[in-house]
């Protein structure tokens, strides 16, 4: 008899409201024991789990559109999404990864075309500001924080809203913390940041460029770090060479003081006697470019330490020529350039 008598399954819009419910209770905590606590746990990680199984489907079918939709409005319409972003760290792993995914999978849903969650970050800027602010943290919270961040940065309102407050200036800090993890992590959001909405950096690079580049320069391009110096010539690269920053990339480049620091970090990897296969292959494989181009290398202000650095690197590139890096003679193979 006790078969007979299932609960029936609830609809993908009953699962988000149960999903409200039970994080209301778990919220609050003013009459809930120990053992009730971890029974609204529980329930709220298994329909956390259900829930991402409709948006993603389970492995055998699809997702089905519609129930998608469903979902998706139910979360915004009673702020569960605000709930279960502000309860993500008193999840258990599992669940939270389920919710990390959940929230992602949100960023990208339309309802009549219109990307809500978009829509209803740019009324609730204050769970942007938490998120990143979570690099403050420690390890769990950052990492957590910093993946949800960067899907919410997809929507062009919030990146304008990141790039427009302090938020930039304590990347700088965030990039050189000591946990790997975190550092690691806060870069990719800052690359985010700078590459995803070309308008939105254009006008940023074009509003901060003083302040913003002498932190680069000196945060990043000359930090102690090999990693976050190799990291940040590729983001300058990447920020520079794109058509919408050309303004800026005309600017960058006329500067004496940023042509020396980029000779500087040059000097960095020729120099360096111990160098990797893959750097020697890259100079070895560019050598006739690189030395085209340091010939003619030259401004009005080039002083005596310019031009000895510059004689340097030169030397070193042209030694080069005569062994690859498995001590091979290079004087006879052809390089393409």
């Amino acid at each position: 008899m006790k078969g007979l008598f299932k609960n029936k399954p609830r609809t993908p819009a009953e699962l988000v409201r149960h999903v409200h419910h039970l994080l209301l209770l778990l919220s609050s905590k003013s009459d809930i024991d120990q053992k009730r606590e971890e029974k609204y746990l529980a329930d709220l990680s298994r329909t956390i789990l259900d829930i991402r199984t409709v948006l993603y489907g389970n492995g055998e079918s699809e997702p089905i559109p519609d129930a998608c939709s469903q979902v998706t409005q139910e979360f915004f319409k009673e702020d569960t999404f605000r709930l279960l972003v502000l309860f993500l760290l008193n999840l258990p792993l599992g669940a939270r990864q389920d919710a990390t995914h959940v929230i992602a999978n949100l960023q990208r849903q339309r309802i009549n075309s219109q990307i809500i969650a978009s829509q209803y970050l740019e009324k609730n800027l204050d769970l942007v500001d938490m998120l990143i602010n979570g690099y403050e943290q420690d390890g769990d919270i950052a990492l957590t924080y910093g993946a949800v961040a960067r899907e919410c940065i997809r929507h062009q309102c919030v990146a304008r809203h990141v790039l427009g407050s302090d938020h930039m200036k304590k990347f700088f800090d965030y990039i050189q913390l000591p946990n790997f993890e975190i550092a690691s992590d806060a870069l990719s959001t800052f690359k985010e940041l700078l590459t995803r909405h070309k308008s939105t950096v254009s006008e940023f690079l074009s509003k901060n460029y003083d302040w913003f580049f002498e932190e680069y320069n000196t945060r990043l391009l000359e930090s102690n770090s090999y990693f976050t110096r190799r990291l940040a010539i590729k983001l300058l690269a990447d920020m520079l060479l794109d058509r919408s920053n050309s303004a800026t990339m005309v600017r960058y480049v006329s500067s004496v003081s940023n042509m020396v620091i980029l000779m500087n970090l040059l000097r960095l990897f020729v120099a360096n006697q111990n160098k990797p296969p893959e750097v020697v292959n890259i100079l070895v494989t560019n050598r006739n470019k690189l030395l085209n181009f340091l010939g003619d290398f030259n401004f009005e202000k080039a002083d005596e330490q310019f031009q000895a650095d510059k004689q340097q690197v030169i030397s070193e590139i042209i030694s080069l020529g005569h062994k690859d890096p498995h001590g091979t003679s290079m004087d006879n193979c052809e390089v393409q350039c």
